[in-house]
């Protein structure tokens, strides 16, 4: 089990939540205060588990949860050296994510809850990325424009205040860490995807292999990568590049395409104070670049969690429930005990349908 712990033994005001992520393939608590202080927090990879398969195993993943998220919530306790009695509220991931996973979190966040009378905050994962930033970067005000890129979603939102989102765009089939995750595969570079994908890019020609920009200068505003993705597998099975021109020319057509959909967004939405990136390949330095670049040109401020709150984690939740104290006031109440886990949950539930596997989002 990889586990990463860190602790601050600092001042801190506000409320104190805890928070617990438990969506996908990384288990996570954390206890972070009102004024942004990550008190304590822990985070479990199950990279070992996964990368026999090539990805993520669903039921392997909910088993992991299982058996690490009681032992992890009493050591960040421990190392905080603060009980039931003094947090707030609890927090935890209640959709959209692999269901077994997320009934994991939010089975034992109801748990806690119940035991010390202290309010229960459904938190939707997407939510918990989309306001990470503002964990940070404390400067960050509302509104923005959002990037919401990771392995699950690929989304284009105006943020407009806390549960205030309108989907400007989304995938109509894969999203971008999905197609990393899937270039990595065919190209051999094992699980997880993104990181490798990037690493071999660094040693290669972005514009060596002739590959597609899906939606690229369409009025339709949403993306694409399937084909992309298909264009990879015809690269390398026609021996003609190396493994590293094509996954240089992958990120590179990556980048090109969301750029091009953030263009068309802005013609949209008209001038936005600022330009935000969150979600797993927010991480991803070439991609950055070229978003920090895009704001420069159009005179928006650039904000970008780092790298560790890129990645899942249960200190965006905890901040996501924070943030709903927050705008609540006096008027705060906790969910209901029964909230039911969701598989899907979309930020913006008015958003039109759209064709294809984005129907989902």
């Amino acid at each position: 089990m990889g586990s990463v712990t860190h602790t601050l033994h600092e001042p801190a005001i506000g409320p104190l939540v805890l928070g617990i992520e438990s969506s996908c393939d990384e288990t996570a608590v954390a206890l972070v205060r009102g004024d942004g202080t990550i008190v304590a927090q822990a985070i479990a990879s199950q990279e070992a588990e996964h990368a026999p398969y090539g990805g993520v195993v669903p039921e392997i993943a909910a088993r992991a949860h299982a058996e690490r998220l009681a032992p992890m919530i009493a050591k960040v306790m421990g190392e905080a050296d603060v009980s039931l009695d003094d947090v707030d509220a609890i927090a935890a991931t209640a959709g959209p994510g692999l269901i077994g996973g997320v009934m994991v979190g939010l089975v034992s966040a109801k748990a806690l809850a119940m035991a010390s009378d202290k309010p229960l905050l459904a938190v939707n994962h997407l939510e918990g990325h989309a306001l990470s930033p503002r964990l940070a970067d404390r400067d960050l005000a509302f509104p923005y424009l959002l990037l919401l890129v990771s392995g699950g979603h690929c989304q284009i939102l105006a943020v407009e205040g806390v549960g205030q989102y309108r989907r400007l765009a989304t995938t109509i089939d894969d999203a971008l860490g999905e197609a990393f995750d899937k270039t990595a595969k065919i190209l051999g570079l094992g699980y997880p995807g993104g990181p490798a994908v990037e690493r071999l890019a660094l040693e290669g020609d972005p514009r060596a292999v002739p590959l597609p920009r899906p939606l690229k200068g369409s009025a339709e505003p949403h993306f694409s990568f399937a084909g992309l993705k298909s264009a990879v597998l015809r690269a390398v099975q026609s021996g003609a590049y190396s493994p590293a021109d094509i996954a240089a020319s992958f990120q590179q057509a990556a980048v090109d395409c969301l750029i091009d959909r953030l263009t068309r967004a802005l013609r949209e939405t008209g001038p936005m104070p600022a330009l935000v990136v969150a979600g797993g390949v927010a991480a991803n330095k070439t991609v950055r670049a070229a978003l920090e670049t895009l704001a420069g040109e159009h005179a928006m401020r650039f904000s970008a969690p780092p790298l560790a709150l890129c990645t899942d984690n249960a200190a965006m939740i905890a901040w996501a429930g924070l943030e709903r104290i927050a705008r609540d006031g006096d008027d705060f109440a906790g969910d209901p005990l029964d909230f039911v886990a969701r598989p899907r949950w979309p930020l913006d539930p008015a958003a039109e349908a759209v064709r294809g596997a984005g129907a989902k989002a």
